[in-house]
């Protein structure tokens, strides 16, 4: 069952007389082997019983609603009507559905693997305002032919059953607070009393997390992992057989932070996987690594450095150096009392990159250098020269920086270089591409070492992406460094594209191999998978598969291998 809104307006009960999606029970066909040197919670048993403390907090954010909520008085942002029209609709659970290769044949290289992309989707439609990052988390995977033949690909789509959307399930309305759009004057603070009270009623509990697992997948050391930045991560598995994905559960030890952030990185020479956590409280980001087999190693590192609580999306790793942003997008919670959201912009702050060296105890040893007006949210790569010397970081430049919590429709995302000296402590930036572009990935074997190509989408404006374009950084300095490019035509949209190697290994060529995406054809209604040579000008496409139903527009995918699959713990 999918649920179709109008271009022009999606019809909202009143706050009175709430309608929800419908909740699908958990899908678990599949035993799950659980490694003993990792703890998942998979949330405990949540009754169904209302109790009467339940339905008195029911009652008192009914009322909140009733009397505080105005739907022309909302902004675009937080709009429902507006941000949850077209394909950014939520829809139902799919079971495991065949489908068709249409053009082409599947290459070897992504044979017998899956195509998986995480994205906002909410299970219950909201009787108040509403923001695009709010939406529970949805996988939307696609396992392909393997090279062997003998089935179809096979398109499936599930929710990541956390914490919060068990309890939602049960409860049958939003209960948990949205910093993005709930926490906001009066509202905010009497939701949040109410919240409390949830608390304190062992109506909901927050330490089982608060997280939604909407916005990336990171796979590692056999285990497939769902996250969001104010979480921990959610184990999921995708059956090799017959593609259907489940909900191991919350990863529970091996970190000693609340959350982890949505990009971490994996050092493709050592195996190490670096990472980070940042909130409203001191130390405001925490940085953590974790070797080759996934253990903890090291101490954190508090980064008492950054002067104030930052949005710290993406950070990025060279050979010996850990970086960070340090942008113009910050965290105060007192703003919630004066009527504004607590995420918003700083424009007096100067943006700040950090170098903090990889395998530091402390941050004794972090470097800052000023950036004025480089406010960077996504990474594209980083690494170092010139004996280590110099660091460089890819990365798209957000402008302007007032709207990119408010007006995506009106931000302009143009990719830069930033080289540091380190000697002389100076900063050089140079424009490598002057379109809106954003979302950009390189071939992994290459992160934080020197790469040359990177593979954007284009914003039309951004969120929506209109098509892709491949990026040589050796052209820096000699104008725009845009060398091949697809468009995907009128009214058709695709997602972050991921680029697939010909062949694992280090022999063949860095541009050797695929971009991948999921793409939608507003017209039509119609979704599919398309994969493009990476090598080819117009980023031909040399295999596609339509899908059983639309896939939303989402955030961050990957591709898992037939091995990596085969090899999920």
């Amino acid at each position: 069952m999918e649920y179709r809104l109008s271009s022009s307006l999606f019809h909202f009960p009143s706050p009175g007389n709430r309608i929800f999606l419908k909740h699908y029970p958990s899908h678990q066909d599949h035993p799950i082997t659980k490694k003993k040197s990792i703890s998942i919670n998979k949330g405990g048993s949540i009754s169904r019983n209302r109790s009467l403390a339940a339905v008195f907090c029911d009652a008192l954010d009914d009322l909140i609603t009733r009397h505080s909520f105005d739907p022309d008085a909302l902004h675009p942002s937080v709009d429902p009507h507006r941000v949850l029209r077209d394909n950014f609709a939520p829809v139902s659970e799919l079971p495991p559905t065949p489908c068709r290769v249409v053009r082409g044949t599947i290459p070897s290289a992504l044979a017998g693997g899956a195509y998986i992309r995480n994205g906002p989707n909410p299970n219950h439609l909201p009787s108040g305002a509403h923001h695009l990052f709010e939406g529970d988390g949805m996988l939307h995977s696609l396992l392909l032919p393997s090279s062997e033949g003998g089935r179809a690909a096979i398109f499936s789509s599930r929710f990541v059953e956390t914490y919060k959307y068990l309890v939602t399930a049960k409860s049958r309305q939003a209960i948990f607070l949205s910093v993005f759009s709930g926490l906001c004057g009066f509202t905010g603070i009497a939701r949040a009393l109410v919240f409390f009270f949830r608390f304190l009623t062992m109506q909901v509990d927050p330490t089982k997390g608060i997280g939604l697992a909407n916005t990336s997948l990171q796979f590692s050391n056999g285990r497939l992992h769902a996250l969001c930045e104010y979480d921990l991560p959610y184990v999921v598995r995708l059956s090799p057989e017959d593609g259907d994905i489940s909900t191991v559960g919350r990863i529970e030890n091996n970190v000693s932070t609340k959350s982890t952030t949505a990009h971490p990185k994996t050092d493709p020479v050592t195996g190490e996987t670096f990472s980070f956590s940042y909130g409203p409280i001191q130390p405001y980001v925490t940085y953590s690594r974790y070797d080759c087999d996934g253990k903890k190693s090291g101490p954190d590192v508090p980064i008492f450095s950054f002067k104030e609580p930052s949005f710290v999306h993406d950070f990025a790793i060279t050979e010996h150096y850990a970086v960070f942003p340090d942008i113009q997008i910050v965290m105060k919670p007192a703003e919630i009392v004066r009527g504004r959201r607590m995420i918003g912009p700083d424009l007096e702050k100067v943006p700040r990159l950090g170098l903090l060296p990889r395998y530091a105890t402390s941050d004794s040893e972090m470097r800052w250098f000023d950036v004025p007006g480089f406010n960077m949210v996504h990474v594209v790569n980083a690494w170092e020269e010139e004996g280590g010397e110099v660091v460089v970081i890819v990365a798209p430049n957000v402008s302007p920086i007032e709207n990119a919590i408010d007006r995506f429709d009106l931000l302009h995302v143009s990719v830069e270089m930033a080289r540091i000296e380190l000697k002389s402590g100076s900063v050089s930036r140079t424009l490598l591409s002057a379109e809106n572009l954003d979302f950009g990935l390189i071939h992994r074997g290459y992160s934080g070492r020197k790469s040359r190509y990177a593979y954007l989408g284009v914003g039309d404006p951004m969120p929506k992406i209109r098509g892709v374009v491949k990026v040589d950084f050796e052209l820096a300095g000699r104008g725009e460094c845009v060398v091949a490019r697809r468009e995907f035509g009128v009214g058709c949209f695709g997602g972050e594209p991921f680029f697939v190697p010909a062949s694992e290994g280090s022999g063949g060529e860095e541009d050797d191999g695929y971009v991948v995406s999921y793409l939608h054809d507003e017209g039509k209604g119609e979704s599919s998978f398309v994969v493009m040579d990476a090598r080819s000008p117009e980023l031909e496409v040399v295999a596609e598969v339509v899908l059983p139903r639309r896939v939303p527009y989402g955030f961050h995918g990957l591709i898992v291998t037939e091995a990596e699959l085969l090899s999920q713990q």
